[in-house]
């Protein structure tokens, strides 16, 4: 089953700020041409070859408009023919590759229009849009937070912004992206639980507690409603508040993207390995490319004891995303458990690459390769790990284990 597009809302009338967007054209600043182009051209024949590309890029933002995707390409393209210059005809080619859903190529187009217009925010803000889309997080914070620089009552760039600075762990950070938006946003559902999850994170309780206060004020007996204040329960570390929550929402709608998971989720912290199991069973029907749903039942059957299935899901989790951490991690320790050390190697390399901040991913390694007789670079990984212990970096990194909670109803990989 294909997935799902980014959603901020589990429903379409949650309200949340629509990221797909329209992605709207940047207009041509000034009408201009280029120095460059301008010099080549005469006083007389400047004059109509101006309006003439004025009319072409206005052609194209209407067929943009109107979702005529190759006649807008089109009529960039030829704007960019006699000026190369232009910023705003490449960003709008890059406008065009998102909607497109071609990645890759629009944020190379969009990087071209940057360096030539630098001050266009809205050229950022489809950068931050393209690398959020991409699920390249870290990367989006860079633009994203130059458009909320310049442009503080940004809504969208304050949500993306605050989203992605809670996917990478710095909670502080998200408060300080999100809490402004609560004038206009604490009506919605999806927006209270980012801003509960980053404040709990930030030990901001007072905030934490008005988001989830404000939460059970505007609730209702929605499916979604449940989900998300179920959610809100366990990212608070209460799953016996989260229990009877979910299990409202999946009474109500069995079919709900997500509630499964998330009662596996409440079950595994209460240590009901069966109940567990059989809900992630349940979600892996309802949503069979969810890679956190193959991790989580591999987490469970490493602590019930069963190595072989455990890696079994472990490896079907990185099939569906290679780039999860806690799946490589999870390989080194079995690998070490059957003492396979020259299997467990290249697992927990894989595992400190994506994580290179975790001192449970340095310390495991150290033992790896202290079990392969590299003495040197095992306390070099042991000396790594205890200095973070020691400067408290690991405070909210410490485990790639089950003990985290994953939150895969914020974001879905790139299609």
């Amino acid at each position: 089953m294909k997935r799902r597009v980014l959603v901020l809302a589990l429903a379409a009338n949650f309200g949340a700020v629509s990221l797909a967007g329209s992605f709207p054209a940047l207009c041509w600043a000034g009408g201009s041409l280029s120095t460059a182009a301008s010099q080549a051209r005469t006083a007389a024949a400047s004059i109509p070859a101006v309006a003439d590309l004025q009319k072409t890029f206005a052609e194209g933002e209407a067929a943009l408009q109107r979702g005529e995707l190759d006649a807008a390409e089109a009529a960039f393209r030829k704007v960019l023919a006699a000026d190369p210059r232009s910023g705003a005809a490449y960003a709008n080619l890059g406008v065009i590759a998102m909607r497109r859903k071609d990645w890759d190529h629009a944020l190379s187009l969009l990087q071209r229009g940057e360096k030539l217009e630098p001050k266009m925010a809205g050229i950022r803000l489809d950068i931050g849009l393209v690398r959020y889309r991409r699920g390249d997080y870290a990367g989006a914070i860079a633009p994203l937070a130059s458009v909320v620089r310049d442009q503080p009552d940004s809504q969208q760039a304050r949500h993306l912004l605050g989203l992605c600075n809670v996917f990478t762990e710095h909670y502080a950070e998200a408060v300080t992206a999100l809490e402004p938006l609560w004038t206009k946003q604490s009506g919605d559902f999806m927006y209270l639980y980012v801003l509960g999850i980053a404040a709990h994170n930030a030990d901001r309780k007072d905030l934490d507690e008005k988001a989830l206060s404000r939460l059970l004020e505007i609730g209702g007996e929605k499916p979604e409603f449940h989900l998300i204040l179920g959610k809100a329960y366990l990212n608070r570390a209460e799953p016996e508040k989260a229990l009877p929550e979910l299990q409202r929402a999946a009474a109500a709608n069995p079919d709900l993207p997500f509630v499964h998971f998330s009662l596996g989720v409440a079950q595994l912290r209460l240590d009901h390995l069966e109940e567990a199991e059989a809900e992630f069973r349940k979600d892996l029907a309802v949503e069979p490319d969810l890679p956190d749903t193959y991790e989580q039942l591999a987490q469970l059957y490493l602590r019930a004891g069963n190595n072989r299935e455990a890696e079994r899901f472990f490896h079907e989790a990185l099939k569906r995303n290679p780039k999860m951490p806690s799946a490589f991690f999870g390989l080194a320790k079995i690998y070490m458990q059957q003492e396979k050390y020259r299997e467990a190697l290249p697992a927990i390399d894989s595992a400190l690459r994506l994580a290179p901040d975790n001192q449970s991913v340095h310390f495991i390694r150290g033992q790896v390769l202290a079990r392969l007789r590299r003495p040197e670079e095992a306390q070099a990984e042991f000396a790594i790990a205890k200095r973070m212990v020691n400067a408290d970096l690991s405070k909210r990194r410490e485990s790639l284990s089950d003990q985290r909670i994953p939150n895969p109803e914020l974001v879905q990989p790139p299609q």
